[in-house]
């Protein structure tokens, strides 16, 4: 079975969520790229998660909320768009901390588990894993996936190893 298959399977998208996600950024020319669990897949061994996490072009966004809000149900959040669908447990964020608004004009096409995607390049993705593991805010529980991330990340591209803060380093010790 393939990787795409099996995303599409583990998120139950019958409804095909993910298919008209992506077509509608592209019939509307949007700049976004992946980030995340996701974008973090594009560079290292992969993992199956439910969650999609984007950023979309600072210049771009109010449209993006506009065309998605027509076809699918958004929520707003302080830092990001949270956008599903009937018959998909596919959960997309689009993050809107402007921190992250120059990923999009920096990332390349990957293959995010067989779907060619732009993803953050690898310096941006690392350095947004490494935001997320030092949010005091954040849930104990996403603080150790954005932590298992960053392992995943420099296990695979040891070159990282120098990006990563002293704090981070010592919790992955």
């Amino acid at each position: 079975m393939q990787a795409l298959t099996v995303w599409k399977t583990v998120t139950m998208d019958r409804s095909n969520f993910l298919d008209n996600l992506v077509g509608l950024l592209a019939e509307h020319d949007i700049h976004y790229c992946v980030i995340g669990g996701q974008g973090v897949n594009a560079y290292a061994e992969p993992l199956i998660s439910l969650d999609l996490d984007l950023v979309v072009a600072v210049n771009q966004m109010e449209l993006v909320e506009s065309l998605l809000r027509g076809r699918f149900k958004v929520e707003r959040f302080p830092n990001s768009l949270n956008i599903s669908a009937d018959g998909s447990d596919l959960r997309v964020q689009i993050q809107t901390d402007p921190r992250y608004f120059g990923f999009p004009a920096r990332s390349d096409v990957r293959n995010v588990l067989g779907l060619p995607l732009p993803v953050a390049n690898i310096e941006d993705l690392l350095q947004g894993k490494i935001w997320a593991a030092l949010d005091p805010n954040r849930r104990p529980s996403k603080k150790r996936k954005d932590l298992l991330d960053i392992e995943r990340l420099v296990e695979a591209h040891p070159e990282l190893q120098s990006r990563l803060p002293e704090e981070i380093r010592e919790q992955l010790s």
